[in-house]
């Protein structure tokens, strides 16, 4: 028999005591950790992969992961994996939901005994078949982590650049932190958006917020402007500082005849001025 076979064999023969001393070698692994998931869960998964493992090897999956045979095994960690970094759980506790097999699968084949290399042939195979699953596991979750990331980074993208209807056919987009291409994308279809929605004809860009002004951020600025007059309406930017206004100048930047103003304030005055409305003191009555 081919140390497959004989792996194959001994966990028929082994499995309720495998999966037994398995799960006591998790629930110290877990320790502190163990509010994360229920022992139910624990022990259902822990059921679900000895079981699955099994099958793999009786379809002659042998050692190739990327073999067919294996597909059911790679779901089912996949999904433990993905699971356990919504979870909460940490790149090495999830590894260890596999990792932590190997003691208990080599203490019984120890104990088994029989010709010392037919037990080594043994335990090199149990212990490489894990180590890929265990790898496996710590890739899926790190894919899982960085997805998780990029959703976060995408939400924080649209949160930080609101766009705010002050009054009929007018919007205001008030910038704050560092104006990179995947922000500028974000604020360029989130201002497009708007004014679908509302049928503006003019929006305020305030970068009042933003700290430095470079090329790039300019070129940025631009395209925004030019996207939103494409849809039929004008920008004004406002929160030119005067540093801002000396570094446009030296780095030779042509904003052309976009409307730009040094506060918000003085942008507001030309959007009402623009729109054909006034704000003027009503006496207060005695």
């Amino acid at each position: 028999m081919t140390p497959v076979n004989r792996l194959d064999a001994f966990l028929a023969t082994n499995e309720s005591s495998l999966l037994a001393a398995w799960l006591e070698q998790q629930a110290r692994a877990v320790g502190a950790r163990r509010r994360l998931i229920s022992e139910s869960e624990l022990r259902d998964q822990s059921r679900e992969l000895l079981g699955l493992l099994r099958q793999a090897l009786q379809e002659g999956g042998g050692s190739d992961m990327g073999s067919p045979a294996w597909r059911p095994m790679r779901d089912l960690i996949a999904s433990i994996s993905r699971s356990r970094a919504l979870q909460g759980f940490s790149p090495s506790e999830t590894a260890m939901f596999v990792f932590s097999l190997k003691r208990p699968v080599f203490d019984l084949l120890r104990r088994q005994g029989g010709d010392p290399d037919t037990l080594g042939a043994d335990l090199i195979e149990a212990s490489e078949l894990l180590d890929r699953l265990g790898l496996y596991a710590t890739e899926v979750f790190q894919q899982a982590r960085e997805e998780v990331i990029a959703r976060q980074q995408q939400d924080m993208l649209e949160l930080s650049t609101p766009v705010v209807k002050l009054w009929e056919g007018v919007l205001a987009l008030p910038m704050i932190g560092t104006l990179d291409s995947a922000r500028t994308q974000v604020v360029m279809e989130t201002l497009l958006q708007r004014i679908v929605e509302t049928g503006a004809e003019l929006a305020i860009i305030d970068i009042t917020g933003v700290p430095t002004v470079d090329t790039l951020v300019a070129q940025h600025l631009l395209k925004t402007v030019t996207a939103a007059r494409l849809m039929g309406a004008d920008c004004i930017i406002s929160g030119i500082r005067p540093q801002i206004a000396q570094t446009i100048v030296h780095l030779g930047v042509e904003l052309g005849d976009v409307t730009t103003k040094s506060t918000l304030a003085d942008a507001l005055r030309v959007a009402l001025r623009k729109t054909g409305f006034s704000v003027g003191k009503t006496p207060v009555a005695a």
